[in-house]
């Protein structure tokens, strides 16, 4: 994909003796700017999207999983079952009530939509739920005993012991978000309002009889690069936590 970038539209058609760009060119990158005046902001947009989106859902996963971890309630047990149930259905099935509520909401056409309705999700509960039930349960009662809040001992003890999971769910809420295209696709109706993934859906693929696929593969370049620089950076957090968590003091 990276490689074919770089190669002009004629080379990219005839050159299949190598892979390798025989005369590299970035026309093919300032072409994409220039069709796409709105790429600054649908960056942007991506960028707000992906991360209020992962720093609401670990907030509220992690909060529902430590609930159905480590409290008793009536009704526990049947609820952790539904909610686990909802994993199994198909998002496209609910698409036109979940769109309807949406827009009952005022959430058509706002980055908001993407990231408010899916702030706690199942997998993302059953997940955390995991983590939380390795949490010794006697640090939680000695806690209480020295007078901490509920929300305190969730925050200042549960969080810490439990990092390399929110490192590991963060990471891939992360990826998630910025590769998403279905919802963004289907809510936003504003160009400069698009993700990035839907701003290069939607370039013009027509060059008259062919498709000027480097140009293509440059605004999809343009959409990997900095997701695969963030997973880099959050796996080594990720690595660093689990080896912390290995060493006994």
């Amino acid at each position: 994909m990276t490689l074919i970038s770089f190669k002009s539209v004629h080379e990219s058609m005839t050159g299949f003796a190598s892979i390798l760009p025989s005369d590299p060119t970035v026309a093919n990158y300032i072409r994409v700017v220039e069709i796409m005046p709105n790429l600054p902001w649908n960056f942007l947009n991506n960028v707000f999207v992906s991360i209020m989106g992962t720093v609401t859902t670990l907030f509220f996963c992690s909060l529902a999983g430590f609930a159905f971890a480590k409290y008793r309630f009536p009704g526990k047990q049947a609820l952790f079952l539904f909610v686990l149930a909802t994993m199994m259905v198909p998002q496209e099935i609910g698409i036109i009530p979940v769109f309807l509520i949406y827009r009952n909401l005022h959430l058509i056409n706002s980055l908001w939509g993407l990231i408010i309705p899916r702030i706690a999700t199942a997998v993302g509960i059953f997940y955390m739920t995991q983590y939380m039930r390795d949490v010794p349960t006697e640090v939680l009662e000695a806690a209480r005993i020295d007078g901490c809040t509920d929300f305190r001992i969730y925050w200042q003890i549960v969080c810490p012991i439990v990092k390399s999971g929110l490192a590991s769910w963060a990471t891939l809420t992360m990826i998630t978000r910025w590769n998403d295209f279905f919802w963004p696709l289907v809510l936003l109706r504003n160009a400069k309002k698009y993700t990035l993934m839907v701003a290069i859906a939607l370039l013009p693929t027509s060059d008259g009889l062919s498709t000027p696929w480097p140009i293509v593969m440059s605004g999809t370049t343009l959409a990997v690069v900095p997701v695969v620089i963030a997973y880099f950076i959050v796996q080594k957090l990720q690595i660093a936590n689990v080896t912390a968590g290995a060493v006994k003091g």
